[in-house]
């Protein structure tokens, strides 16, 4: 066999897909062995949401941020005009 056909079975896809049989991957491998004495509990398909926190309201935030926005362009302009030319 020539490099050329080496390389083409070596990365062929659809011959390894195609593989009659397929090894578990290894995490597979150590959880089917894990769970073979000690199964693990069913669990809901979702779990119950935690207590949420109160909710600040999109004005307030806002406010915040343009707020600080507005303080750090009054500071700035400040400074320049404090500052010897």
């Amino acid at each position: 066999m020539s490099e050329h056909d080496d390389f083409e079975h070596e990365f062929d896809h659809r011959w390894a897909s195609a593989a009659e049989h397929k090894e578990p991957s290894a995490r597979a491998r150590m959880l089917a062995a894990r769970w073979k004495d000690n199964p693990p509990e069913p669990v809901p398909f979702r779990a119950d949401p935690g207590p949420a926190g109160p909710r600040r309201s999109s004005w307030r935030s806002t406010a915040l941020v343009l707020g600080c926005v507005v303080a750090v362009i009054l500071l700035l302009g400040y400074a320049s005009l404090r500052s010897p030319q």
